[in-house]
């Protein structure tokens, strides 16, 4: 049976959001009309007008109370409210300290990946592609040239987009006012205009000043470049072969088309499926350490994907133990794999449930293994699945009926998973450290924006100090730099870096010699390094072509020489294309 429009083989509307049939722009513009303007509204005054407001009212709030306290001071120098005002203020820095600082950093980074990073981001990576690609490419350009070109560019967006957010400040400084009295809270209306201005002019100051640290920042850093520094092994010594995969992407349908791919790429989880009897292959003749999952195991995080993905892996008993998953943003940010104008509002149930489906993965497959970060202790503390199983009432609660109740405990538990060790088996052996790299953004729009926390970069420092002979592998989901080779569209550079990745790179250095850097996200194979840090990019197995069309993953051997973590020459496995069954057309019997 052949119908002419047949199902199996989709149509345009597989290609809805698809990266590789559509340009930016042209998804970009499709949201325009898609998107929800009420929505829309509320999610802006949630994330950025109110967060916008108070902070324009600051100073203008600091103003009143200083005058009206100066005025009482020399009332309430004896007395009980001194002494109770410190009390309560103490009480509060003791018990919403953590959390404070949290909604405070995650706002702060929320901000940057709405509205100051990608400004920044698209100045630089715009320049850098029209260098790369139109010019450096044609002159076949030597590694030491795009290094200083990328450095320059880094430099000349810095320096643009701060006249730029000055010249927005100098227009928006009439309308400011920053000192008021009590008898201003009279006019609401007035209160409201001086906030948003104060608050555009401190917003524009900030990007001003942090678009041009992080202009010198990059210009001075040293630049990514291909790793060349492979050492082999020695037979007698002790070294760890670890699988590293990435980006999976499993689909809920046995003809499931990928949000990024649509027709162009695999159809249903067969190519997934032909990895792991790869892999299984690979381990009979030669056992593995690790096998590294570094994200995006589904499409859009969804009961399904996960489902299917636990069928694939169901068959392979023997490789479950080895495998390490961490989570992407196909796995958590993706609000609407058929819609990427869709967007939840910041109080929407929606991504703690796909945050939840991800742990119950990890759970399953690395509980017992895995450790979390005590952070008022300092020092690794109770099992994934022992820490699951604490809070079993809640998760279930939540699971079930989503209620407000159970909300804060979904997200103390997601917080405080990350990063996960897995430590090492002696005190100068080989341990796992897995990060969510995964920015707080609630728009499909913008799913792929990264970012690592410094509550993870100090409990990173924290294990390492535990371990002070140990090597690491650091696994997160996305790249912590830019590649540096010219990038085929402008679309791959921009809305799926890491928001704070330079100064996570310096963050890693104290690393270096003990650490390799494992991530995925652009589903190409890069080995590069930063600072004296392997970097390692994890190609897709099942992204990158069709069900006709062979993949492939590497294997590495890491291993500790008298330089420290080495890493050997890594092997290519390749994985034949499905059955050819698979991809044609059912005929009929």
């Amino acid at each position: 049976m052949k119908p002419i429009v047949d199902p199996r083989k989709g149509d345009i509307e597989d290609d809805a959001s698809s990266t590789k049939q559509r340009s930016l722009f042209s998804i970009a513009g499709s949201l325009l009309a898609e998107i929800s303007p009420l929505k829309l509204i509320l999610a802006w005054t949630l994330l950025m007008g109110l967060p916008g407001l108070a902070l324009g009212l600051i100073p203008f709030f600091l103003s009143i109370w200083i005058g009206t306290v100066s005025r009482q001071a020399a009332e309430i120098y004896t007395g009980l409210a001194p002494v109770l005002l410190l009390a309560i203020l103490g009480l509060v820095a003791w018990f919403g300290g953590r959390p404070l600082f949290r909604m405070i950093e995650s706002s702060f980074w929320s901000l940057n990946s709405i509205a100051v990073q990608p400004a920044y981001a698209l100045c630089r990576e715009t320049l850098r592609h029209l260098i790369e690609h139109r010019l450096l490419r044609r002159i076949d350009a030597p590694p030491a040239m795009i290094a200083k070109a990328r450095a320059m560019t880094a430099a000349v967006a810095g320096l643009t987009v701060c006249i730029l957010a000055l010249g927005i400040a100098g227009l928006v400084w009439p309308a400011t006012h920053w000192t008021g009295t009590l008898a201003d809270l009279s006019a609401p209306r007035r209160v409201v205009i001086i906030a948003l201005a104060n608050g555009t002019l401190l917003l524009c100051a900030y990007l001003a000043i942090a678009a041009l640290i992080w202009g010198i920042a990059d210009a001075t850093m040293a630049q990514p470049r291909s790793f060349t520094g492979f050492r082999p092994a020695p037979v007698d010594a002790p070294h760890w072969r670890v699988a590293h995969l990435s980006d999976i992407h499993c689909v809920g349908e046995r003809y499931g088309f990928r949000i990024e791919s649509g027709r162009v790429g695999p159809r249903g989880n067969e190519k997934f499926k032909a990895t792991l009897e790869k892999l299984r292959e690979l381990h009979a003749k030669k056992p593995l350490d690790a096998i590294l999952i570094t994200g995006d195991m589904t499409d859009a995080g969804i009961s399904t994907e996960w489902a299917e993905f636990f069928d694939a892996l169901e068959p392979f008993t023997e490789l479950l133990a080895h495998i390490t998953v961490l989570p992407g943003n196909h796995d958590v940010n993706v609000v609407d794999r058929n819609n990427p104008a869709r967007m939840d509002l910041p109080t929407s149930p929606n991504k703690r449930l796909r945050q939840l489906r991800t742990l119950s993965a990890m759970e399953v497959l690395q509980g017992d293994r895995y450790r979390l970060v005590d952070r008022d202790q300092r020092r690794l503390g109770e099992t994934l699945g022992e820490a699951m199983n604490r809070q079993r009432a809640s998760i279930e609660a939540f699971a079930d009926r989503a209620s407000r109740r159970a909300w804060r405990p979904i997200s103390d538990i997601w917080t405080a998973s990350f990063p996960m060790i897995q430590p090492p088996s002696r005190p100068d052996g080989l341990g796992i450290i897995v990060l969510n790299s995964n920015a707080e953004t609630h728009f499909s729009f913008t799913n792929a924006l990264g970012m690592v926390s410094l509550e993870q970069a100090r409990a990173m420092d924290a294990v390492k100090a535990d371990y002070p002979e140990a090597s690491w592998i650091v696994a997160l989901h996305h790249h912590v730099v830019e590649y540096p080779q010219p990038a085929h569209a402008l679309s791959e550079r921009i809305g799926t870096a890491l928001i704070n990745g330079s100064w996570f790179v310096r963050r890693l250095t104290r690393f270096a010699g003990r650490a390799v850097v494992l991530h995925g996200h652009r589903h190409v194979d890069w080995i590069g390094e930063s600072g004296g840090l392997p970097i390692i990019s994890a190609p897709s197995p099942v992204m990158e072509g069709t069900n006709a069309d062979d993949s492939y993953f590497y294997i590495h051997t890491l291993h500790v020489d008298g330089k420290g973590l080495a890493l050997a020459r890594p092997e290519r496995i390749v994985v034949p294309a499905p059955h050819p069954a698979i991809v044609q057309p059912l005929t009929q019997g």
